[in-house]
């Protein structure tokens, strides 16, 4: 763990058991402590790559999905225009674009959907 972060290492040591130095212990105590490190400790999100905790992650699906609530209640929501922004995807890196598409006709789908089918 200290290979990989030792910042986020020394953080966590101090913020869950006031060490602020945790080359003064005893390598076996050290290792014990760093092994009992929860899930939202900087450095078990810096090994599993998560941005943020699972808490954090809960709240902004939480927030994402009444913002969607009340934008289907505007005039730009029933018409599908100015979606809002993801919370969490922004969090996660980056909003990602949805290929979306629209036909004038029915049979403009069918002949896309016959295209599809026969080259898929």
């Amino acid at each position: 763990m200290a290979a990989l972060d030792e910042t986020a290492l020394i953080c966590d040591f101090a913020e869950v058991y006031h060490v602020l130095d945790w080359r003064q212990l005893p390598v076996f105590t050290a290792a014990a402590l760093a092994a009992g490190l929860g899930p939202i400790s900087r450095i078990a999100r810096k090994i599993t790559g998560a941005p943020v905790d699972t808490d954090t992650m809960l709240l902004a699906m939480a927030v994402d999905a009444l913002h969607i609530l009340a934008w289907q209640n505007t005039k730009d929501g029933s018409k599908g225009r100015n979606r809002p922004k993801s919370i969490l995807q922004t969090i996660l890196g980056g909003e990602k674009k949805q290929e979306t598409s629209s036909f004038d006709s029915v049979e403009a789908y069918e002949a896309w959907r016959a295209a599809m089918t026969e080259g898929g």
